[in-house]
């Protein structure tokens, strides 16, 4: 489980990073509110750990956008200020929790835990970009009325690739989700995968849905 820490004082990072990394998540951290909305716009997380009071962007900004876009990835924002005004606000402009500083690691944990299985309850079970589908309890795939037989990776592989529709998907970012593991950054791997895939959504005559973006990775949209 992929989790974003975005927080200025980088000790407060180092300390939040080192206690989820232990805890068994994937974490990536930025500690300014305009890296925040690139890295979120880039890739997908499964929880985003947010600080209010952030250089460039501040987290309600953040949060904001965010939600504007339709993601609705859960929100646990930070701040040192704890009113219940404050906390009304940041609540109202889409966040999940609010945690006042200073916190207790175990409960920072307890609360990205619970909004996980807040998060995986909520998840859509059908996705679909056009005319393909994906069934997430099923596991079956369909373009139009055809259906499509998977391996557990090509799977795994097209519900990223799905639920990150419109999103450029980085060769390492896929490893990361779809392997759980690093590769060596030589290996063609992904490719492989994604050219299999292709093959089975995209037969003669219909239309085009996974793209490759040169030096970047690959994206799957509408036509």
């Amino acid at each position: 489980m992929r989790v974003l820490v975005v927080e200025d004082d980088r000790k407060t990072a180092e300390f939040v990073c080192k206690a989820l990394q232990e805890a068994g998540f994937a974490v990536d951290v930025v500690h300014d509110g305009n890296d925040a909305t690139a890295t979120l716009a880039a890739g997908s997380f499964e929880v985003i750990v947010l600080d209010v009071m952030l250089p460039g962007r501040d987290g309600l900004a953040v949060v904001r956008q965010l939600r504007t876009r339709g993601d609705k990835t859960p929100v646990l924002l930070l701040s040192a200020r704890g009113s219940v005004e404050e906390k009304v606000e940041g609540l109202n402009a889409g966040a999940d929790d609010y945690l006042p500083k200073p916190f207790a690691l175990q409960e920072l944990l307890a609360r990205v835990r619970a909004l996980l299985r807040r998060g995986s309850e909520t998840r859509d079970v059908t996705l679909r970009v056009a005319d393909l589908s994906l069934d997430t309890t099923t596991r079956i795939a369909r373009r139009g009325e055809r259906k499509i037989e998977l391996t557990n990776r090509e799977f795994r592989l097209l519900e990223y690739l799905m639920r990150s529709a419109g999103r450029i998907c980085g060769r390492m970012m896929i490893i990361e989700k779809v392997w759980e593991y690093n590769f060596d950054p030589g290996t063609n791997v992904v490719d492989v995968y994604v050219r299999k895939l292709r093959e089975k959504i995209e037969e003669p005559g219909e239309s085009k849905l996974l793209h490759s973006v040169r030096g970047a990775g690959y994206m799957i949209k509408e036509p």
